[in-house]
């Protein structure tokens, strides 16, 4: 039987409000350790926003992150998966899309993430990525 993503993804991912601001999510992502937000509009998901859209799409462009809002940097323009999607198309999907990430909805709602880094722990865990993503993270 084919492996589904809900065995690999992780779960309760970090959500914030479209109308958050850059910073509000740079520290959200600071704290837990992690480099994207799941957007929320109306408690379903709008898009993602990562580390470097706060400073491709934020700083870089010259926006003061305490005043620019979510939903001005996010990609919305979403490829999701849900939780019993199988590995393989998740993995088929980030490689044609080259996607880093996908979030895993069900019923438009945000239950987990899985990112590039899940993959390469679960399918090859003694590759370069393999290895470095199942590494304690640098503090």
């Amino acid at each position: 039987m084919a492996q589904a993503v809900r065995d690999v993804m992780t779960a309760s991912p970090v959500t914030m409000s479209a109308a958050a601001t850059a910073v509000d999510a740079a520290r959200a992502m600071r704290d837990a350790n992690i480099g994207d937000v799941v957007v929320l509009e109306d408690r379903r998901v709008r898009g993602i926003v990562t580390d470097r859209d706060i400073v491709v799409r934020g700083v870089a462009d010259g926006r003061d992150p305490a005043k620019t809002s979510l939903a001005d940097i996010c990609s919305s323009d979403l490829t999701t998966v849900s939780p019993s999607t199988e590995v393989g198309e998740a993995i088929r999907l980030m490689r044609e899309k080259a996607l880093r990430r996908l979030p895993v909805v069900e019923d438009g709602r945000p239950v987990g993430i899985v990112s590039l880094g899940d993959l390469a722990v679960e399918r090859d865990r003694a590759s370069v990525l393999g290895a470095i993503s199942a590494a304690p993270p640098n503090r």
